[in-house]
């Protein structure tokens, strides 16, 4: 998720930023050129076919096979193991979770308690990083990075002290914050390039129309948009429509009070006023909400006019005085809110990062940032038994308790193996809706606070294409492709980030990245809140095979790119579906949720520490960033070290 706003920054006039920054997104100086090396390319060897080695997985990944069996029949059917194995490991810090709130703790936990400390990171999946997932390929001597999940480092200039902190003890500092900008080409749109060429495709009767240029400028009423939104395969009646509301031609909201407006935008879905205020059809509702699939992971279903503008949205220009004003204020806030960041892997690389500090082992000949995206790692050496800090894969907790109010047992499941061991303190960096389930002594109401936020769902994929040929005549790197399965497609990172080399031209092997929301974009039927939606949306992906992506990926993508000389059959090499079922934090919707008072919110009584066991994640701060994360780590550690 790109840009999240809390409810909080829209009352005091920032979240307008995002539309805001759109607006001036038309033009400006050019970025400088990338430091991309004219050299032969570097020859990659793929790793031992023998070797555990998860990042070259393709298929279904993400919440894959194995990863979540064990805690579905915890928490649906209240079903574990009777007996366990207790093994002779006690351990100073047992952290559940090895995703960026378990890495971070481990960390802090370390930086504080010596080099010495004993601490044992325990993850379901077959990968650490959580969300943070790394795709990598290998294909004619090329090593080919995509985004399996966490793509960009935020506002890195904003990070709370602590967070930031840690970006500094594993090398991201100022400099080389700013030299990834420098080593970020100006045409990827994906990494935040505002005057990247970014275009729409819409399904045409001979293959996709698609229209390139600055599709997101073209959004705000930027230069030229009038011609491009006649170029859109849609009726003229629709194109007038767009065009004055683009451009801002006049005021949607009109023969409302100021204070009529204000209750307006924060109190009606952005849908509804497309189709009730600016009077679109239902049917080119999509092309607006393509955008905030991607930034929010919601539809205009569930963010107020309010929110949907914050995230993304257009309209800003469309709501006469009230529009106005939010861009004004947000305009000040351009430089903060849209400094992204971005490793050719997403935040895989400062999960690996993290990882070679805590466990240097696993990448000895590593430098650093500097070439963390090309550094091969060793897997075998996470669970080694003469080093301080472990980390076991394959591992799902079951079962956490305080024993004695002297230790913390804590049991799971290994490929099938019930096992117990035992720590001083234990941090729970997992999903929140599990915890009720790993700690059934927890009162009542924390164990409603644990359960209220149900998590953003969503898909990422990537495709191994032979070459980049068909691609490179589209005319931009990122297209939004509102009415098929996977709305946002893009050339994978091509940052000379972190000692990576990406494809040097359309004759080299290219990845391909493709973006699905499973939320409805038609109006939902009855009363169903956003936390229902979301619950739908995992249900959808859970039970789409690997094989139904595959068929929508081969046909999308056909139709993007065959009258260009693809054929899906020859040129797909390799297929990852990273499927992230329970995915980012929940936000707090201004449609479903109170404004709870200081301390009270779901969130907040959920997080409460729990003896030696205390409570680390992005759902604990209800913001799905990675600082966030950070943050609650440094929490949930001051609290065991106190």
């Amino acid at each position: 998720m790109a840009i999240q706003i809390t409810r909080r920054d829209f009352m005091n006039g920032i979240a307008i930023g995002a539309g805001g920054a759109l607006l001036q997104g038309c033009g400006g100086d050019p970025e400088p050129p990338a430091n991309l090396s004219l050299a032969p390319p570097t020859k990659f060897s793929p790793p031992n076919a023998s070797a555990y080695y998860p990042p070259t997985l393709t298929g279904m990944r993400g919440s894959h096979e194995g990863s979540f069996e064990v805690a579905h029949a915890l928490a649906w059917r209240g079903e574990k193991p009777a007996h366990y194995q207790p093994l002779d490991e006690h351990y100073d810090l047992v952290v559940v979770g090895a995703g960026m709130s378990g890495l971070a703790a481990a960390w802090f936990y370390r930086k504080k308690m010596g080099p010495d400390a004993r601490i044992l990171l325990l993850d379901n999946h077959d990968d650490f990083g959580g969300h943070a997932k790394r795709n990598e390929f290998h294909h004619d001597g090329r090593m080919m990075l995509s985004l399996g999940g966490a793509q960009n480092l935020d506002s890195p200039s904003g990070y709370s002290k602590v967070a930031g902190g840690l970006m500094a003890d594993i090398g991201i500092d100022d400099d080389f914050v700013a030299a990834m900008d420098i080593n970020t080409p100006d045409n990827m749109a994906l990494a935040g390039k505002l005057d990247a060429d970014n275009g729409v495709a819409l399904p045409g009767p001979n293959g996709h129309v698609t229209i390139g240029g600055n599709w997101n400028a073209v959004m705000y009423g930027g230069e030229g948009y009038e011609k491009t939104l006649r170029a859109l395969p849609v009726s003229v009646g629709e194109q007038d429509t767009l065009i004055d509301f683009f451009g801002g031609k006049r005021d949607f909201l009109d023969g409302l009070s100021l204070s009529e407006k204000w209750e307006y935008v924060n109190s009606v879905n952005y849908n509804q006023f497309l189709l009730e205020r600016v009077g679109l059809a239902e049917e080119t509702v999509p092309i607006l909400n393509a955008i905030i699939l991607h930034l929010t992971g919601l539809s205009g279903w569930n963010l107020t006019v309010l929110e949907a503008i914050g995230n993304g949205a257009s309209g800003i220009r469309s709501m006469g005085w009230v529009g106005k004003t939010v861009a004004s204020v947000g305009g000040s806030f351009l430089d903060s809110l849209l400094e992204v960041r971005m490793f050719p892997d997403g935040n895989a690389s400062v999960a690996r990062l993290l990882v070679q500090k805590l466990i240097p082992g696993v990448a000895p000949d590593m430098t650093g940032p500097e070439d963390v995206a090309a550094a091969h790692f060793e897997y075998g050496a996470l669970d080694r038994e003469n080093q301080a800090t472990r980390m076991r894969l394959n591992s799902t907790a079951v079962g956490v308790r305080e024993v004695e109010g002297s230790r913390v047992e804590i049991d799971y499941v290994q490929q099938g193996n019930p096992l117990r061991i035992t720590a001083d303190h234990c941090v729970l960096a997992c999903y929140n809706g599990l915890i009720p389930h790993l700690c059934p002594e927890m009162s009542e109401s924390q164990k409603e606070g644990l359960s209220y936020g149900v998590k953003t769902p969503f898909v990422y994929a990537n495709v191994l294409l032979e070459n980049g040929r068909a691609y490179s005549e589209l005319g931009a790197t990122l297209f939004q492709c509102p009415y098929d399965p996977f709305q946002w497609v893009s050339t994978a990172p091509t940052m000379t980030v972190g000692g990576y080399e990406p494809p040097r031209g359309p004759d080299d092997p290219m990845v391909v990245f493709m973006m699905n929301s499973p939320m409805t974009l038609t109006a939902p039927e009855g009363p169903l809140s956003g936390r229902d939606q979301l619950r739908l949306g995992r249900h959808k992906i859970y039970s789409t095979p690997f094989a139904s992506y595959e068929q929508q990926i081969r046909d999308q993508l056909q139709s993007l790119l065959g009258k260009h000389g693809f054929n899906h059959e020859n040129d797909i090499r390799a297929i990852t579906v990273n499927r992230i079922p329970h995915g980012y934090a929940y936000p707090y919707l201004a449609l479903d949720d109170p404004e709870w008072e200081e301390g009270q919110a779901p969130h907040e009584i959920g997080r409460a520490q729990f003896g030696r066991i205390s409570i680390a994640n992005t759902d604990s701060e209800a913001i799905a960033l990675m600082d966030a994360a950070f943050d609650a780590a440094w929490r949930a550690v001051e609290e065991q070290t106190a």
